[in-house]
């Protein structure tokens, strides 16, 4: 499958040259992060009320933002389904001073690989 080149187009062909079947869907976990506790569970809610699994970290990855909010989208990993969700969480994050830092999965092996 061809890419954009940006940071999750280069992110999915690194999944693909792994041996990723991009193809299937999974559990995407996005990272948004803020500076206080009560901006990051303010902000869970939000997507706790859409349906989606959400969690908190206080895990200090980023000294001004040490929150973690770790929001889950069982979907099939592409780059416009994975763009459209960042900005999705980065418009609500936008009213509570955070942002987005980032996304991760875990490896579905292709069919050959299994």
């Amino acid at each position: 499958m061809i890419h954009p080149h940006d940071e999750n187009g280069d992110a999915l062909r690194r999944l693909e040259a792994e041996g990723d079947d991009i193809s299937r869907a999974r559990d995407i976990d996005f990272t948004v992060v803020f500076s206080t506790d009560l901006t990051a569970e303010e902000f869970a809610e939000n997507f706790r009320k859409a349906g989606y699994p959400v969690t908190i970290r206080f895990t200090q990855t980023k000294e001004s933002h040490p929150w973690d909010v770790v929001v889950v989208k069982n979907m099939i990993p592409s780059q416009a389904g994975i763009s459209d969700f960042e900005r999705e969480l980065q418009d609500v994050a936008d009213t509570m001073g955070g942002y987005n830092d980032g996304w991760g999965c875990f490896s579905e092996p292709g069919k050959h690989l299994q």
